[in-house]
């Protein structure tokens, strides 16, 4: 029998619904099994390296652990459930949960692999693994902040006193490297600019980090082009360390008399300022020089392998990207960089083989900043001494 017809009024209030934008309830409306179904499907690959422990399986395929997954689910589920973009349907006709959600974006950032072969391991369509990666990117940009900001005074000093006990440092306060994110651009987009030394186009990521090797400050957007002592001073960063706004705490006395003051270490394509102390690159070095050198070297690889685990973590930053949006991929960077700090903070273990076995930037050499600063000569000096004394106190 044909269904009953409907009536004029009831015909526009269907109308009126279709046009309302309905808040999707939890779970009754969304696929909330999406787990079950995508571990089946993807870990019947033979030759795959997928542990068989679900709980290991989880973090091979997320980065992080179920309960890191919860919280960072927690932290956008109201943009992601309160504003639903169109089209977030499966090919059973359910809308996306937010779980689903979070776990095609980190999928996405964490393996770097094509948008379709995203989608094909959820069940869903290209645009769909595209839309929800941006919008998850837009809420987490905002809803995370709070994980990636300058320590204040007192986590300062345990950072400092880190530095010390395992580097011999006085009142170091971090580590600062830079690495490229390397990309192809159109034709009409390519310029000298974006094309780095190694003839590759790219856009820089600097940041600083602590003890543990989570970002305290960073800066991307500029491009690959640039020396890295001039990204250094086209940063806020810089202007604030000058302007005595950063690396302005504590001045620490040392038992011969010496005022050392905050700073961080750096490679020798950086300048070296009173703030940031690098290595001396001469072959012809005091003893002294030397055991400072190695020290410094042992702290600096810190934010060396912080960008190794970065972009080991979270492949998408380790690949060349397709054209990518130059406005939107800082944010891309970020969200990967928040990400990395809430590993940290949440004390999740990542499995051994993620992090890049070689260096961040394979193929880059390290480009030599001649700038040098006599107060950061000196400083640098006072810090070499200070460390031959305290090795003979120890012999």
């Amino acid at each position: 029998m044909a269904p009953p017809k409907k009536s004029k009024k009831a015909k526009r209030e269907s109308k009126k619904c279709k046009s309302m934008s309905v808040v999707p309830i939890e779970p009754r409306a969304t696929e909330s099994d999406w787990w079950d179904s995508f571990w089946q499907k993807n870990t019947q690959i033979p030759g795959s390296a997928v542990p068989t422990d679900e709980a290991e399986g989880f973090k091979h395929f997320f980065r992080v652990s179920k309960q890191t997954f919860d919280y960072i689910c927690s932290l956008v589920r109201q943009d992601l459930v309160s504003r639903p973009p169109s089209g977030l349907i499966n090919i059973e006709g359910r809308l996306l949960s937010v779980e689903k959600q979070v776990a095609i974006a980190l999928r996405r950032l964490a393996s770097g692999e094509s948008q379709v072969s995203v989608g094909a391991a959820f069940g869903v369509g290209q645009s769909t693994v595209s839309q929800v990666t941006w919008r998850f990117i837009e809420a987490l940009e905002e809803r995370a902040k709070h994980h990636l900001r300058w320590p204040d005074s007192n986590r300062m000093e345990e950072i400092k006193s880190k530095f010390e006990t395992l580097y011999g440092l006085p009142n170091c306060c971090g580590a600062i490297d830079a690495t490229h994110i390397i990309m192809t651009l159109p034709a009409v987009q390519t310029s000298d600019d974006w094309c780095d030394q190694e003839s590759n186009y790219s856009m820089f990521l600097q940041g600083v980090v602590d003890d543990e090797m989570r970002f305290l400050d960073i800066v991307t957007g500029w491009p690959g082009g640039m020396t890295v002592s001039r990204l250094l001073k086209c940063t806020g960063f810089y202007r604030n360390c000058e302007a005595g706004d950063r690396l302005n705490g504590n001045i620490r006395i040392l038992s011969e008399g010496v005022k050392i003051r905050e700073y961080i270490v750096g490679g020798t394509n950086y300048p070296l300022l009173p703030w940031l102390i690098t290595p001396c690159d001469h072959n012809d070095i005091s003893s002294s020089m030397s055991g400072f050198k190695k020290n410094h070297d042992s702290a600096r690889l810190l934010a060396v392998r912080a960008f190794s685990q970065l972009k080991g973590t979270w492949r998408i930053l380790s690949k060349v990207m397709w054209r990518p949006d130059k406005r939107k991929l800082p944010s891309i960077i970020l969200v990967c960089c928040l990400l990395h700090n809430i590993i940290i903070d949440g004390k999740d273990k990542l499995q051994p083989d993620v992090a890049l076995s070689s260096h961040h930037d394979p193929g880059y050499g390290e480009q030599c900043c001649k700038q040098v600063d006599p107060s950061g000569e000196a400083m640098r000096e006072n810090l070499a001494k200070h460390l031959q004394q305290s090795k003979e106190k120890d012999s």
